[in-house]
């Protein structure tokens, strides 16, 4: 008995085109020009992109489990496109610890995070860091993707440590604290 499945609740719904973008799909790449920039991506093959005027729609050639898997991720992706073109993206970080610091010198990113050196970071094209104060840093750029892998980059320097949390961790990211070494008695 074959079961019937339902459409993705994420994949069925359609992608709204803000004024100002264009969007252009070549055989299996799409295109998205915006006021911040341009993105392209080469989609699935199986997956199906109309464009109409103001909006998008992804559809998947049949209900087998690699077409449903692909469809609200194909749908996201272009979505995170339309939306990086026009607003960008952002990802704040905080620098926690004694001296720990970080400093911008021409476009590299300059961490001081207890190591013997500073550890020198430098950004790709389409990512740009800021830090408006010197234990805080925002990465920005136009592609989800890169944006989050930068701000990982930049974490994986120094992760928080559990006991002091001490370490570099995202702006809401709360740590899971462990407890010391207790005394105990002596016999």
């Amino acid at each position: 008995m074959e079961v019937e499945r339902e459409m993705s609740r994420i994949g069925r719904k359609p992608i709204a085109v803000p004024n100002g973008v264009t969007i252009a799909l070549n055989d299996r790449v799409i295109t998205i020009k915006g006021p911040k920039g341009t993105l392209s991506r080469e989609l699935h093959k199986d997956m199906k992109v109309n464009i109409q005027e103001n909006e998008i729609n992804v559809e998947r050639p049949s209900d087998h489990k690699l077409h449903r898997s692909l469809h609200g991720t194909t749908r996201s992706v272009i979505a995170n496109m339309v939306s990086g073109v026009t607003d960008g993206y952002t990802k704040a970080l905080d620098l926690v610890g004694v001296g720990y610091r970080a400093n911008k010198t021409g476009d590299k990113l300059v961490l001081n995070v207890g190591f013997s050196h500073p550890v020198e970071i430098v950004p790709a094209q389409g990512v740009e860091f800021e830090v408006p104060a010197n234990n805080r840093i925002i990465v920005k750029g136009i592609d989800k993707e890169v944006v989050g892998a930068y701000a990982a980059k930049i974490r994986s320097v120094r992760e928080p440590e559990p006991y002091k949390g001490k370490g570099i961790k995202y702006e809401n990211e709360r740590i899971l604290r462990k407890e010391g070494k207790t005394g105990g008695k002596k016999k």
